[in-house]
């Protein structure tokens, strides 16, 4: 399958969009991140990942610890910002921004819908990105709506649907590619 068509394909997918973020050795660093989940109950983990070429996951497990900020929809710019390859890493690429501290000292952007501050818990590779596991330490949570991502831009969130359905012999049938025949003959 060409990659082109995965990435078609993914783009129907909406995400919310969140700041990785890391205080270490004297720097800041920070990455835009759509891939974030929260993963378990118990213990409390969540999930990041991030291309293995990236300096952050160097720079998260030397500091053993990461922030993950959920942007509002107020902070598209910030996203953009984040998301350009080489701006995360900059020394003093918070100064001009307000910015609290969580408990284990990682930055998060003043205004984020929520945050969640992690110990590393676990790394585990996934084709070309890492997936960075945590142990949540302390959350927050700020007010306003989540910043979205689908068709590659930034999106509101929209009204809420009403409660009922249309049953599901009204909905409109999914095209999919035709399948291969049944396969014939001997140990079919």
């Amino acid at each position: 399958m060409p990659e082109t068509a995965f990435r078609s394909a993914a783009r129907h997918w909406p995400t919310g969009v969140a700041v990785l973020t890391v205080r270490w050795a004297g720097l800041e660093h920070a990455k835009t991140v759509s891939s974030f989940a929260t993963l378990s109950l118990d213990p409390l983990l969540i999930g990041v990942a991030v291309s293995r070429r990236s300096p952050l996951t160097a720079a998260v497990r030397a500091a053993g610890r990461f922030t993950v900020a959920v942007l509002g929809e107020h902070q598209a710019a910030l996203a953009r910002r984040f998301a350009t390859p080489g701006a995360g890493r900059a020394q003093g690429g918070f100064t001009d921004l307000p910015v609290l501290d969580a408990p284990t000292g990682g930055p998060v952007p003043a205004g984020a819908t929520a945050w969640f501050d992690a110990r590393l818990h676990a790394e585990l590779p996934v084709g070309d990105h890492l997936l960075l596991v945590g142990e949540a330490l302390a959350v927050g949570e700020g007010t306003g709506r989540p910043l979205l991502h689908h068709a590659a831009r930034y999106r509101q969130l929209g009204p809420e649907l009403p409660p009922t359905e249309l049953p599901l012999t009204e909905l409109p049938p999914t095209e999919l590619p035709p399948t291969n025949p049944p396969a014939q003959g001997v140990g079919a």
